[in-house]
């Protein structure tokens, strides 16, 4: 990522450039991001391919400023937060279903080395604003709500992360690359048994909850109260507009799913 990729990136954040890779200023950048792009799997719904290259990924989200789902959005912000000095690992997570991990390469979350081991991630929608303790094993609380890193059954030096009690993933120390996550990305963006291809999603973290477009219906909460309603087509492409930046020509639409018409 060259210097003018990287101003472009910051200004699409709304970010300042970091006077050197501190824990401060990756606090501030996640949380950044968390607030100016999307989590969505638009893409998917809209038959557009999703190409796991670093520059695809760039025109994507800073130039065309769309959001993405974790192989994009952490994998993008990995090149930027190692152009600006930080040692970014990428790392491969299994998603909980119930107290069932899926399979390795479910997620794609970032672990980044300052005075310890942290864990970095904006690409898994509901999640913590800040990044958290890798070798903490007592509770983290930010904005995201209570986390937890303990260790995983068995003895692979795997990592459950818990949100609020419930299990969200279970990361692996190996390091990987992007092109590792590109045959389980392409699954997701294609097979019928995929949750993305199931429906459509495009959600945001907001400065007191978060915005969220799911099918036809928009959900927003704010200090805790939360408030839903069902768009027309009209309504949808003004929602992504005004509360995402997502300028689309045509609505996506999930297998099954239905736009009200009132």
């Amino acid at each position: 990522m060259d210097e003018s990729q990287i101003t472009r990136y910051l200004e699409r954040l709304g970010a300042a450039r970091p006077a050197e890779p501190d824990v401060r200023s990756l606090r501030a950048l996640q949380l950044a991001h968390l607030r100016a792009v999307p989590f969505e799997n638009l893409s998917i719904h809209l038959g557009e391919p999703i190409t796991l290259e670093p520059g695809a990924l760039f025109d994507k989200i800073v130039n065309r400023r769309r959001g993405g789902f974790c192989y994009e959005l952490n994998g993008l912000f990995a090149e930027l937060l190692a152009a600006l000095g930080y040692r970014v690992t990428l790392l491969a997570a299994r998603v909980f279903h119930g107290t069932t991990p899926g399979p390795l390469f479910d997620h794609l979350a970032l672990r980044v080395d300052l005075d310890g081991p942290w864990l970095v991630d904006v690409g898994f929608g509901d999640f913590a604003d800040e990044p958290l303790r890798l070798d903490e094993r007592a509770e983290q609380k930010d904005g995201g709500g209570v986390f937890r890193i303990v260790p995983a059954p068995g003895d692979h030096g795997d990592l459950d992360v818990l949100h609020k009690g419930d299990q969200g993933y279970r990361l692996t120390m190996r390091p990987y690359e992007l092109r590792d996550f590109v045959p389980t990305c392409w699954w997701q963006a294609t097979s019928p048994q995929s949750h993305f291809t199931r429906s459509t999603v495009c959600s945001m973290r907001t400065a007191h909850g978060r915005t969220t477009i799911s099918g036809a219906k928009l959900i927003r909460t704010e200090h805790g109260e939360r408030t839903e309603h069902v768009l027309d087509e009209d309504g949808l492409r003004s929602a992504y507009l005004d509360h995402f930046g997502v300028a689309l020509d045509r609505i996506p639409a999930a297998p099954g799913s239905r736009v009200s018409s009132r």
